[in-house]
């Protein structure tokens, strides 16, 4: 029996497949923990682009007038890309993932080079590096519990298949002997 998949294995373009339900309907724990850490990040992150976006609308003269031309572009570059990784994460897609670790490396170089630029500081560092340590974790291990759990499916699928190929030799030795005790019985 062939299983059916919106996606082929070997795609390379197929989504990661964080917290999916196996064939068994349980979903993955480390999978499930991924999803809540991306989600509870999200909502950091779209705080934090709410609040760039709040400097940018509620300051009393245009930002590329009050300030130096590379805070004012740093300001509406984390403010529209810290809103979509936010989605991003949300939604807990790769690209949200992805453009999160681009823009927590950008808020680590931007404290780096500009220190009075966030709240927090060198804080912020040690933070944001926590962050990416515990995603990096979090997705090792959803990635072993998925690859795991499939592995236990495809054997479970192996071995119903081989239950199955036996009952059908069965059946096909139980006719054969029927048939031969029939032609027995006519002689």
């Amino acid at each position: 029996m062939t299983e059916h998949s919106l996606y082929d294995d070997d795609d390379p373009h197929r989504p990661i497949r964080v917290g999916e339900a196996s064939v068994s309907g349980e979903a993955t724990r480390w999978g499930q923990m991924l999803t809540l850490f991306m989600r509870v990040m999200a909502l950091f992150w779209l705080a934090q682009g709410l609040m760039q976006w709040r400097l940018m609308l509620m300051s009393q003269q245009p930002i590329f007038d009050a300030l130096p031309t590379h805070v004012a572009v740093a300001i509406v570059f984390f403010a529209v890309l810290d809103l979509i990784a936010g989605v991003g994460l949300w939604l807990a897609t790769p690209w949200g993932g992805v453009l999160w670790l681009l823009i927590a490396s950008a808020q680590i170089f931007m404290t780096a080079t500009a220190p009075g630029f966030f709240f927090g500081g060198y804080w912020l560092v040690a933070f944001d590096l926590t962050l990416i340590g515990l995603y990096f974790f979090l997705t090792f291990e959803a990635g072993r519990d998925y690859e795991a759990q499939r592995l236990r499916d495809k054997r479970r699928r192996r071995r119903t298949g081989e239950i199955e190929a036996a009952e059908r030799l069965h059946e096909r030795w139980r006719r054969r002997l029927r048939e031969t005790f029939s032609r027995l019985d006519r002689l």
